[in-house]
């Protein structure tokens, strides 16, 4: 093998490992000084011209690449079924039954913010599309559906959408009231409980108060006894005792001066 077709290979091993392109003054680092590296790269990109890979000229570097001709069969076309969250399905509803409608008027309606994910998801779906600007301050872009809306739901038209009482014959809807509805589903009461156990009228209000009141009076008796007649005197008569002792007193001292 000719030193020549070394080079060729070696060049070759190069551009094929390489995850870049490689430019000549690299490639040159790998052959001898005396090497031509543009002819080697010449003679290795005719070689691959009529190959299903062909070494093309990527700016001042060299790269691998596949035919262009091969491009329409190497294509494949994948679908990817995506479900949409419910905040997309929400504002798809409004968006639908509202239109033409603006993001702040669809927060109002949901009830909470609107990220711009979901408006970016319906609008990759092709389903919604901007209808103009709201002649108010700022000029809020208009949202409204289109036409694969329409051809994906299987629509005429805007006004062959399902009315409430078809939602409501359908059960995507809920006749009774939201009260009786959400304790049905546990998230309140039963209402029957809640009116069994209803506001406490005023007479048994009144019978709790003196209830309440003869009980004090009970627990203040115990708590404090009356105390007997006798240990009322006792205090009086230890009284009396005192002061006749400080009375004694001065005459006990004169008696004392006079023995003396």
């Amino acid at each position: 093998m000719t030193e020549g077709a070394d080079h060729l290979r070696l060049l070759e091993a190069i551009l094929f490992a390489s995850a870049s392109p490689v430019s000549e003054a690299e490639l040159a680092r790998f052959l001898p000084e005396e090497a031509d590296v543009s002819a080697v790269v010449g003679e290795l990109a005719e070689h691959y011209r009529s190959r299903g890979v062909n070494l093309v000229q990527v700016g001042k570097a060299w790269a691998f690449r596949s035919a262009p001709d091969l491009a329409p069969l190497m294509r494949r076309e994948q679908e990817v079924q995506r479900k949409l969250s419910r905040a997309a399905i929400e504002t798809l509803s409004v968006i639908a039954y509202h239109q033409p409608v603006t993001r702040a008027e669809i927060e109002e309606i949901r009830g909470v913010s609107l990220s711009k994910g979901t408006l970016d998801v319906l609008l990759e779906a092709g389903w919604i599309r901007p209808r103009g600007r709201r002649r108010t301050p700022g000029k809020p872009v208009t949202w409204g559906t289109s036409q694969s809306f329409l051809d994906h739901f299987g629509l005429a038209q805007l006004d062959d959408l399902p009315g409430l009482d078809e939602l409501a014959a359908a059960g995507l809807l809920d006749k009774r009231p939201a009260l009786a509805a959400l304790s049905s589903r546990g998230n309140l009461t039963e209402l029957s409980e809640a009116q069994d156990t209803g506001p406490i009228a005023e007479d048994q209000e009144d019978e709790g108060e003196d209830d309440l009141d003869s009980l004090e009076e009970a627990l203040e008796e115990e708590l404090v006894p009356e105390e007997p007649e006798g240990e009322e005197a006792a205090p009086d008569a230890e009284a009396e005792a005192a002061e006749e002792t400080v009375k004694a007193a001065p005459a006990a001292g004169r008696l004392r001066q006079v023995e003396a």
